[in-house]
């Protein structure tokens, strides 16, 4: 732009029409929705900022200088505000067989955090007409037990279905370390009655979710991981998100054990295929984050079903704490009154811990904030949630906490 009015009229047409230009690029970004017509090019992957640190947020650093140098936490941490990054470093290494440092793209396993990404799977599905979440379980499942009559795949995606979870049947160490394919996890669930009546309780239950991923087999005739892969992950550009295969450069996990800070190699995520199998990075997720959040990804329908409450309205308080809202794939709730000092702002997360691996990430509606921590190392959950809300309280302006709430 000229620094002084009357600058020459071809160049003002010139910055006015690129600045247009410009603006109808930024509008198609985040979309992946199917296009209308086979001759319309697929949106290019979104735009991403310099994969460079960043450390805006003057408080948290100071607090992670201190926990990365003691090793108090160890993992990546990202806040964004909008498309704004405020925050993104990493902390620690991941490989201490090697030395190798933890790098700003570095992949960690997701766990549970994989389960929106099964749950928004089955709401595509949906929006396409191949299913509905009213379906009944048994239209998508072969020699379907009669108790299961009642099961609808709403009941699955809100933990409200009755069938026992993996963790909470009989030989759970044993299969904890034994590889399964989704029809041996299927016929296993087949074999336990259900525990109540669907819909009249809440209970987490991961079994559900690897469920849901037989039902998106199905309903799409891809294995769920290729059809995750070209639904959203290529379209969306998220090159470094996928199946954890053991081939997949996932940083070593580890735990806090008797003799010390031990590598945890054996994973065994067939068992949890579609219930926490996913690795993904700090940039990654954001850009999933950004696209779900925004509307990208799902019809409204869809999404308000995907972050509505789902829980019978009986349900009792969890330990003490305000009622949680059960979404698809997502929770909901006031998670930082769990901090002190505590801050009141409605936000809709999910964490995920599994084999040396702990995780939070967080959005924030209102003010369009996002938090993603990632730590490679189970045993630092009050860690990764601390710091998941200092995060959210500084980019929303409010007081620094400095502990968990009690």
């Amino acid at each position: 732009m000229p620094r002084h009015s009357g600058g020459h009229p071809r160049l003002t047409i010139a910055v006015i029409s690129a600045a247009l230009i410009a603006s109808a690029g930024l509008i198609g970004w985040f979309s992946v929705r199917p296009q209308a017509s086979a001759e319309v090019a697929a949106p290019a992957p979104p735009a991403r900022p310099p994969l460079v640190a960043v450390t805006d947020l003057p408080q948290l650093k100071a607090h992670l200088d201190r926990w990365g140098a003691s090793g108090q936490f160890t993992g990546a941490v990202l806040v964004a505000k909008g498309d704004q990054i405020l925050f993104r470093q990493a902390y620690g290494l991941a490989d201490r067989a090697t030395g190798e440092p933890l790098k700003l793209d570095s992949r960690y396993r997701l766990a549970s955090v994989s389960k929106q990404f099964t749950a928004a799977a089955i709401l595509r599905l949906q929006d396409e007409g191949k299913l509905s979440v009213d379906d009944p379980l048994c239209r998508w499942i072969e020699d379907c037990p009669p108790a299961w009559a009642p099961v609808r795949l709403h009941h699955l995606l809100s933990h409200t279905s009755g069938i026992p979870d993996l963790m909470a049947r009989p030989g759970w160490g044993t299969r904890r370390v034994t590889p399964a394919t989704p029809q041996e996890l299927t016929e296993d669930s087949k074999r336990f009655r259900l525990s109540f009546a669907p819909g009249t309780k809440v209970s987490y239950n991961n079994a559900a979710y690897n469920l849901l991923g037989v039902v998106v087999e199905k309903a799409s005739g891809q294995p769920l991981h290729d059809y995750l892969r070209t639904a959203f992950f290529e379209p969306l550009g998220m090159k470094d998100t996928g199946y954890d295969d053991d081939r997949s450069d996932v940083v070593m996990g580890y735990a806090n054990l008797v003799g010390g800070i031990a590598p945890q190699p054996n994973a065994n995520l067939s068992i949890i295929f579609a219930a926490g199998a996913l690795y993904s990075t700090l940039d990654d997720l954001l850009v999933w984050e950004r696209a779900l959040h925004q509307g990208d990804l799902l019809t409204p329908a869809s999404y308000a079903q995907m972050i509505a409450d789902h829980a019978p309205a009986d349900t009792p308080d969890e330990r003490g704490r305000p009622h949680r809202a059960w979404g698809y794939g997502v929770f909901s709730n006031s998670i930082g009154r769990r901090v002190s000092p505590d801050f009141a702002d409605r936000q809709i997360y999910h964490t995920g811990s599994w084999s040396g691996f702990r995780n939070l990430m967080t959005h924030q509606p209102d003010q369009d904030v996002t938090v993603i921590v990632l730590s490679n190392n189970y045993h630092q959950r009050d860690a990764v949630f601390l710091i998941s809300q200092q995060a959210m309280a500084e980019a929303l302006g409010y007081p620094f906490p400095t502990t968990m709430a009690r």
